[in-house]
């Protein structure tokens, strides 16, 4: 009887599996092989595939990468951004941010503007050399963006310096400043403390500071108020008010064209959302520690959330030009 039951139950089980709609394999573009946003998509698939939702993580160089990916014919259905990403492209390529759609917000990431005390607030970086990472990058991107919101323009960008040579080139002078953008308290910050204690080294962070950032203009699209404290670095003084933006996950409108394509898109955006919803838990669990920041139903500037994953219909959207667009070229312009 025994015998009779398990071959039952398995066959059960063959019949439900067979029966289940398999979903085909999507691209989710994410940012570099040791970030945290590679590592939060690696969680998303774990838990969308108990699922069905087969999610191919991939590297990426960025934010604007991972957009241009997603506008090309690379299956890439879904990708992980910076909030700001939505104001750059509402300047340059407005046609594809407003097909833009949140999926879910993760967690904060503060902009580290580290700087001389020559240069007091983020307005006196006119005309001075400042590092802002490789282009394409968050921290370049960030930057091209406060740089247009406060009307400045630096004398020198810098996009060939690694993060720790762009803090020693500050802390010796050969720099201004350098952007930096990431969860605090950041590895390269924090090692500065090693400084303190050492005679020949000590008296540079006297002559370095991260710079205020809180004028109007900044708080008025994707970024919100934060602060960088002496809890967070013991070698800083006093604290510095900042601001921050959001991990996102994103995709595109698919809600509002009945075609095989974007029913198909749509159907795994609504599995994506189930997925993380469900298992939000497990995730601050188990995966990346970062998971444990994350309030799936945070506001996040003008961004509209995805009406496949969240339901209700978006008469606002376009449908996509399924063609792809020379972002980084389009975007460069911010620096000129």
């Amino acid at each position: 009887m025994r015998t009779q039951r398990t071959a039952l139950a398995l066959t059960l089980a063959l019949t439900l599996l067979a029966a289940a709609p398999a979903l085909a394999q999507v691209g989710m573009v994410t940012g570099s092989k040791t970030g945290t946003y590679i590592q939060f998509g690696k969680d998303i698939a774990t838990v969308a595939g108990r699922l069905g939702l087969d999610i191919e993580v991939k590297e990426s160089e960025g934010s604007l990468d991972n957009i241009e990916r997603m506008n090309s014919k690379e299956n890439a259905g879904f990708g992980i951004v910076q909030s700001d990403v939505l104001e750059v492209l509402e300047r340059r390529q407005p046609q594809v941010a407003e097909r833009l759609r949140l999926v879910f917000p993760f967690y904060n990431e503060e902009v580290h503007v580290f700087a001389r005390k020559t240069v007091p607030t983020f307005s006196a970086l006119a005309g001075k050399r400042v590092a802002v990472g490789t282009k394409g990058s968050g921290n370049w991107l960030t930057a091209a963006n406060l740089f247009a919101l406060m009307g400045i323009r630096p004398g020198e960008i810098v996009t060939d310096l690694e993060p720790l040579k762009a803090v020693t080139a500050v802390l010796e002078g050969e720099l201004d400043a350098m952007v930096y953008v990431a969860g605090k308290p950041v590895a390269i910050f924090k090692k500065l403390e090693e400084l303190k204690n050492n005679p020949e080294y000590a008296p540079l962070l006297e002559e370095v500071h991260f710079l205020p950032l809180e004028a109007p203009a900044m708080l008025a699209g994707s970024y919100v108020p934060s602060e960088l404290t002496p809890s967070d670095y013991s070698w800083l003084p006093v604290r510095a008010p900042t601001i921050a933006v959001k991990a996102l996950l994103v995709s595109f409108d698919f809600s509002s064209r009945q075609s095989a394509y974007f029913n198909q898109r749509c159907g795994e955006l609504s599995v994506l959302g189930r997925a993380i919803r469900e298992n939000l838990e497990w995730l601050k669990a188990n995966g990346h520690a970062k998971w444990k920041r994350v309030d799936l139903d945070a506001e996040v500037g003008r961004w509209k959330r995805d009406a496949c994953v969240h339901g209700g219909k978006s008469p606002e959207a376009r449908a996509p030009a399924g063609k792809k667009h020379g972002l980084y070229d389009m975007l460069q312009k911010e620096f000129q």
